[in-house]
């Protein structure tokens, strides 16, 4: 792995406007389950019934249920790890063009990240899906405590400011995160299995606009064939290498 990331460093140093598109295998030090694979959320809880933007609007009481039970107290309770402080030092640097994440967390902006693409929304945001009213995550806790699902004070039901499966991602968002894939010169895939699309087009939209590509993940990638750089390795422990001296 030291010949790899001796290999990045160069690649790192002649490099300005990296793009770090991550996943959810990069908040994994933080505490925060993945979905997919042993030992994810859906192996716990059925996406389709938990997660469906349908069964929410049939019946929101699972997802507050589960919001209540496991998604709060993990949210609540995560910091960023090394992983998160290593891209905001890589900010300093003036290597960091932007970052493209997956996750819902927030921990990019708590770490102190300054330009972060969202393309699945924050969990931390909820709002009201009749008068459009915003809720703080501790809010919408305190109102759980009450009733279920919870309720805005104009009688609307509470939305979490995450996209749903069967829901389209945000078009500002998508439209920003292929720009950013276009005008970048490295792409540095960092904790995801690059399985979801329309996500998971843009290292290929990276690459095919000269970029250098570079997949971080545990696990093979579908777009590893085409990667200029593949560790398989923890995110976190090859990150803080890569800032080290």
């Amino acid at each position: 792995m030291d010949e790899l990331i001796s290999k990045l460093k160069k690649l790192v140093s002649v490099s300005d406007k990296i793009v770090a598109f991550t996943g959810a295998g990069f908040s994994a030090d933080s505490g925060i389950s993945t979905f997919r694979g042993a030992g994810g959320l859906w192996s716990k809880y059925d996406p389709s019934i938990y997660a469906d933007i349908n069964y929410f609007i049939q019946d929101p009481s699972y997802y507050w249920n589960f919001f209540k039970d496991e998604r709060y107290p993990t949210i609540k309770k995560a910091q960023p790890n090394d992983g998160h402080y290593a891209l905001v030092e890589l900010e300093k640097r003036g290597k960091i063009y932007r970052i493209i994440t997956q996750n819902i967390d927030g921990l990019h902006q708590l770490a102190g990240s300054s330009d972060v693409i969202e393309l699945h929304g924050n969990t931390r945001k909820i709002f009201c899906m009749s008068c459009n009213k915003n809720y703080s995550m501790n809010e919408t806790y305190n109102i759980l405590k009450r009733e279920l699902p919870p309720r805005c004070s104009c009688g609307g039901i509470l939305k979490p400011g995450t996209v749903l499966f069967g829901e389209p991602l945000p078009q500002a968002a998508l439209d920003m995160a292929n720009i950013t894939a276009k005008n970048c010169d490295m792409f540095l895939v960092l904790g995801s299995s690059l399985v979801v699309y329309p996500a998971a087009s843009l290292p290929a939209i990276a690459k095919k606009n000269d970029a250098v590509l570079v997949i971080v993940n545990i696990d093979p990638t579908p777009l590893d064939n085409i990667a200029d750089i593949v560790i398989n390795e923890n995110v976190s422990k090859v990150l803080s290498k890569l800032i080290s001296h």
